[in-house]
């Protein structure tokens, strides 16, 4: 797979349609915000095209034309694609765990009550000047600003909430993670010496608000294994719509050749360098 240029993708993503909800948003996030990478198995006229951010995947296309090392660079990420890619999947990689999915959306008329925030905390939106507090976060929860390109997107994106504590101490955060044209998919984190405080479902009931307030529906995936996530979607309005599976890959079996730079859809270049890069 060779990475290309989105100048001509609004063409290509018919490939994935609009308007949908979950990792369904994914591709119009990346469209809308540029964080992310488009990559197709030849740039012109593609038969598979793939759409990244952050470390989620969205595969759509024939398999059958797809050479054993094309899919080596989505190692260590959550592919979501059709059941037809899944043998191509396991050929690529030593490990493919399908995780069951789970994808709720927000309902306006659902009983929320607004909780109680606690002494000392804080809970607003977030602001540029947020960026150092959000570079602060456990190396563990810096994925909640990854599908922003990190911390300085997220804050200046109008599109996250954070629980403050003493001494500008990020407790939690919730953040729409794809921002598509109908649905946003949120994410949240929580320290977890701050859990069962309602934190989250606060930032969550100030972020959904907002999602409202932009004419747009607010959606929310989880693992089926994620009780806790799942009862805070639940009390924070939200209600199971759909489930799926997405599939997180371990380490490829096959490096990959890829273009040096990213060919722009639908060029046909006479010459292209390639080079070998770890797949890892």
């Amino acid at each position: 797979m060779i990475e290309i240029t989105p100048q001509l993708l609004p063409v290509l993503s018919r490939w994935f349609p609009t308007g949908s909800p979950g990792p369904g948003a994914l591709a119009e996030h990346v469209l809308t915000t540029g964080a992310g990478h488009w990559w197709a198995d030849r740039p012109d006229r593609p038969r598979v095209l793939a759409v990244s951010c952050a470390d989620h995947v969205l595969l759509r296309g024939d398999p059958s034309v797809l050479a054993p090392d094309a899919l080596a660079r989505f190692a260590d990420q959550y592919v979501e694609t059709s059941a037809r890619f899944w043998p191509a999947l396991g050929s690529a990689f030593e490990r493919v765990v399908p995780w069951d999915r789970m994808l709720y959306v927000h309902q306006a008329q659902a009983p929320v009550s607004r909780p109680r925030t606690p002494r000392g905390v804080t809970v607003r939106r977030l602001t540029p000047a947020d960026v150092p507090a959000l570079a602060d976060l456990p190396s563990g929860h810096a994925w909640i600003h990854a599908s922003w390109g990190g911390p300085a997107g997220l804050a200046a994106s109008g599109h996250g909430w954070a629980a403050f504590g003493k001494g500008g101490r990020v407790l939690s955060v919730a953040c729409t993670y794809f921002l598509g044209s109908a649905y946003e998919d949120i994410a949240v984190v929580t320290a977890p010496d701050r859990r069962r405080e309602c934190l989250a479902l606060a930032c969550v009931a100030g972020l959904t608000a907002d999602v409202q307030a932009r004419g747009h529906i607010a959606s929310w995936c989880c693992s089926r294994d994620n009780r806790a996530g799942r009862l805070l979607a639940w009390t924070a309005g939200f209600r199971l719509t759909r489930e799926y599976v997405h599939h997180a890959t371990g380490r490829a079996l096959a490096r990959e050749t890829r273009a040096a730079t990213p060919v722009p859809a639908g060029h046909r270049p006479r010459r292209m360098r390639v080079r070998s890069i770890n797949s890892s």
